[in-house]
């Protein structure tokens, strides 16, 4: 029994001696990793600043030399990515009223004033909704020890909304020039001391783009079998083709097609996406038609904050079809009015207002428009746009007095109706009020009335679809199940009655 008992203390000494060893093993390994592990930047951060996903003005070097020794382009980048890192923390900083990564960007004498000014925003329940849009920099001094910069920024573009008491109370638009002085300090450079040197009120010195015709018969276009997934892994440019074909055929001669902002990369374009819009775009100019190019399909955020990405994605498509012969119209947002109850209306506004000055600066020929869900919504921005686009879905008796009464308001510019329709669907959700002879009966009624007032109009759809996607309606069967049966092509292929009356005679 002794022996027994020596047996199983030896062994319990043996196992807690093993423990020992092999924590203390892992405790060295895991500090011997720490040290020769290279320093995480983002996770030094406070808030881990992501600039390539986050934060994206557009950049203009000034390439004249500096006074000082000679800086490399890695090193410019790194000055370039630190000094609007420090923009960006301020602005998140000001917007929550919070210090959160201040510091590493900041030394401690500049940011100072910056945690004086969140005191007393705090204080006064006081809030800055603020970006930078544009920034010219030149680095006028780079000293000989490579620890100290003076950079210019002219030109810099900034807007700021201000509230009190969670209430707008002022929105600006301002050009200010700033000077900086950043120290290198422990692999950033951080603001030493800043200094806003000139400021003035933005003046938005656009043009007017003229529309390249004003008879649009034209169509809202998705491929049947991949309706808001244009651009997806089914892409067939062949079907794509057939269908212009269709379209043509009966008399259209444009359609209006959307850019789905997060399936084409959101700021970060993807090159596949941008080719087959290609596609689309020359077998569109092969049939003959034009095309009205819907941007931000499917976006509804506008905080300010997400106004560089927003601006280097449209920035990036309108670039590179800016020439293309198809190009009609660039429309800047589907029904924008509809998010003004869940994102505030002066929000809605202000991104769509500098939105058409970004596309506007871009491509000087072809015109910008808006696609309003409504009449009462279509004169918003009316001075800023080109062309005036409007949906109707309500009732036609009404019509024509809503349209006179636009134009009534709209003299100067083209109006366009750029979706309407009615709905077959007759089954469990809606029964006895939608039918084919009635789609057919209202668009026999509808095309009279556009005649008689020469309106431009694009109708909403070519085709009937199977399945419409819950981020279109939601999941709601009385919402979803109506929304397939727009088309004037049934779900087997086969035209419905309406497709007599698809265009004017």
């Amino acid at each position: 029994m002794i022996k027994t008992n020596k047996q199983i203390i030896r062994g319990t000494l043996m196992l807690t001696y093993l423990l020992i060893i092999a924590i203390l093993l892992f405790l060295v390994s895991s500090l011997y990793s720490f040290l020769n592990t290279g320093a995480d930047r983002s996770k030094m951060l406070h808030t881990e600043v992501k600039k390539v996903e986050q934060y994206l003005p557009k950049i203009v070097w000034k390439d004249d030399g500096n006074e000082g020794r000679t800086i490399s382009q890695q090193k410019i980048s790194a000055v370039e990515n630190d000094y609007l890192d420090a923009w960006y923390v301020k602005q998140i900083a000001y917007k929550t009223n919070t210090q959160a990564g201040i510091s590493d960007y900041y030394t401690k004498n500049s940011r100072k004033n910056i945690y004086d000014i969140l005191k007393y925003n705090k204080l006064n329940k006081i809030s800055i909704d603020a970006t930078t849009l544009e920034h010219h920099l030149d680095i006028e001094f780079f000293s000989e020890d490579g620890q100290l910069i003076v950079l210019k920024d002219s030109n810099a573009i900034e807007y700021k909304q201000v509230f009190k008491n969670e209430k707008l109370i002022l929105e600006a638009t301002e050009v200010s020039s700033y000077r900086a002085v950043l120290l290198l300090e422990d692999g950033f450079w951080r603001i030493r001391h800043m200094v806003k040197e000139a400021s003035e009120k933005f003046k938005n010195t656009t043009q007017k783009n003229f529309i390249a015709f004003t008879n649009i018969k034209g169509i809202n276009y998705y491929p049947q079998a991949t309706p808001w997934n244009m651009y997806g892994d089914d892409f067939d440019i062949n079907i794509i083709e057939n269908d212009f074909k269709i379209i043509k055929n009966a008399g259209l001669n444009s359609i209006r097609i959307f850019v789905p902002y997060v399936d084409f990369g959101k700021a970060n374009v993807k090159l596949d996406k941008l080719e087959k819009l290609q596609k689309v775009l020359d077998t569109a100019q092969k049939k003959g038609l034009k095309v009205v190019v819907t941007l931000f399909d499917f976006y509804g955020n506008y905080d300010v904050l997400d106004w560089t990405l927003n601006h280097r994605h449209a920035e990036k498509i309108v670039e590179n079809f800016k020439d293309h012969e198809a190009i009609l119209a660039w429309d800047i947002k589907n029904e924008p009015n509809l998010d003004f109850n869940s994102r505030g209306k002066e929000n809605v506004i202000a991104w769509l207002d500098y939105m058409i000055i970004v596309i506007k600066s871009i491509d000087k020929k072809h015109p910008v428009t808006i696609g309003w869900s409504n009449t009462k919504s279509a004169t918003i921005l009316k001075d800023k746009v080109d062309v005036v686009s409007f949906h109707y879905y309500e009732d036609l008796a009404n019509f024509e007095n809503e349209y006179l009464a636009l134009q009534e308001e709209i003299k100067d510019k083209p109006i366009i109706l750029q979706e309407f329709g009615l709905s077959s669907y007759g089954g469990f959700w809606r029964p006895f009020v939608g039918s084919e002879k009635k789609q057919a009966n209202y668009y026999e009624e509808i095309q009279k009335i556009m005649t008689k007032n020469s309106i431009p109009f694009m109708s909403w759809t070519l085709y009937d679809f199977d399945v419409v996607p819950k981020e279109v309606l939601g999941r709601l069967p009385w919402r979803t199940n109506p929304q397939k049966k727009f088309g004037f092509i049934n779900n087997k292929g086969e035209k419905k009655l309406s497709f007599k009356y698809i265009s004017k005679e």
